[in-house]
């Protein structure tokens, strides 16, 4: 069966649960999203890209963005950056300030919020604009020039994201931030605040998939080792504290956001993303983690 149609199929599988998952509505301007959107793109790394749905629309792609502000802090820190961030699962909420408490100030992993913080203050102290730094880095490996924040979105989040900026303060108190807490936020609400569409979280991604190579410019982003270290952060720690679930049902190295997308990739072959804004109880989209089921389950792709 053609890959194309594999996408239809699984669009007309999921379309009975579009209404099922919960909008992330404590980001005010997300909650106006028509639940019934449902886009999926899938790009190979020899150039081959099919799409159903709302592939083409542009979302808050949320946490999706950690992917490359980690790639970021990759390029810059090295493995210093592990000297300040974990590497395990969490276990807990995505959100959670209780395990900071008592791991000393020190997140689990680079994709949790405290673990994300910790990676913006990492970028913050080698450049001199990291907000404006990650969009033309998502721009160029996307090969969209258009590509930007939806700034509704950040303000939406700077004036409602409490924990978060609990958070960061909480970080300070332990010396886990160099960086002002309010320019570490400041950044850390612009990178979840870009928007882009399914197609463009697939090419931008697609270097995951390549070896560390990105298809559009033929420019080696990061070594091998370091792709592999970030797609194993992304199968343990990649889809909140559902890591298990998710692996055992879709299989494949991934990264959520709250935004409702999802980005996976099969290491030699292609990325995969899914956008659906209803939300399952951990935060993962409901559609998306379905869809990205059903389509290991029929291509019989995964890295198991």
């Amino acid at each position: 069966m053609s890959m194309q149609r594999i996408l239809e199929e699984i669009r007309d599988e999921v379309r009975p649960l579009l209404h099922q998952g919960t909008i992330a509505s404590y980001i005010p301007e997300l909650a106006s999203v028509p639940p019934e959107r449902f886009g999926m793109a899938v790009h190979t790394v020899d150039g081959k890209v099919f799409a159903v749905g709302d592939a083409g629309l542009r979302f808050s792609i949320q946490s999706i963005s950690k992917l490359f502000t980690l790639t970021l802090a990759m390029q810059l820190d090295g493995d210093d950056l592990w000297a300040r961030v974990g590497r395990e699962p969490s276990g807990n909420a995505f959100n959670s300030l209780v395990q900071l408490e008592y791991e000393n100030g020190k997140p689990r992993n680079p994709f949790i919020n405290a673990g994300a913080l910790v990676v913006t203050d990492v970028i913050l102290s080698h450049l001199d604009n990291a907000i404006e730094t990650l969009r033309d880095i998502v721009r160029a490996l996307s090969g969209e020039p258009t590509i930007d924040f939806d700034l509704a979105v950040a303000r939406s989040e700077q004036a409602t994201g409490h924990r978060n900026k609990a958070m960061a303060y909480f970080l300070k108190s332990f010396q886990n931030l160099d960086n002002d807490p309010e320019k570490v936020l400041d950044a850390y609400f612009h990178h979840c605040s870009l928007a882009m569409s399914c197609h463009e979280l697939c090419q931008a991604s697609l270097f995951l998939a390549n070896y560390g190579v990105a298809p559009v410019s033929g420019d080696f982003i990061m070594t091998t080792n370091q792709v592999k270290y970030i797609n194993s952060l992304m199968l343990t720690s990649g889809t909140y504290d559902a890591v298990g679930d998710f692996a055992y049902r879709v299989g494949l190295p991934s990264k959520s956001g709250v935004g409702g997308g999802i980005v996976a990739v099969m290491p030699g072959q292609f990325s995969v993303c899914v956008w659906s804004p209803g939300l399952d109880a951990s935060g993962n989209s409901l559609v998306g983690t379905k869809a990205l089921e059903i389509f290991t389950t029929k291509t019989g792709i995964s890295i198991f």
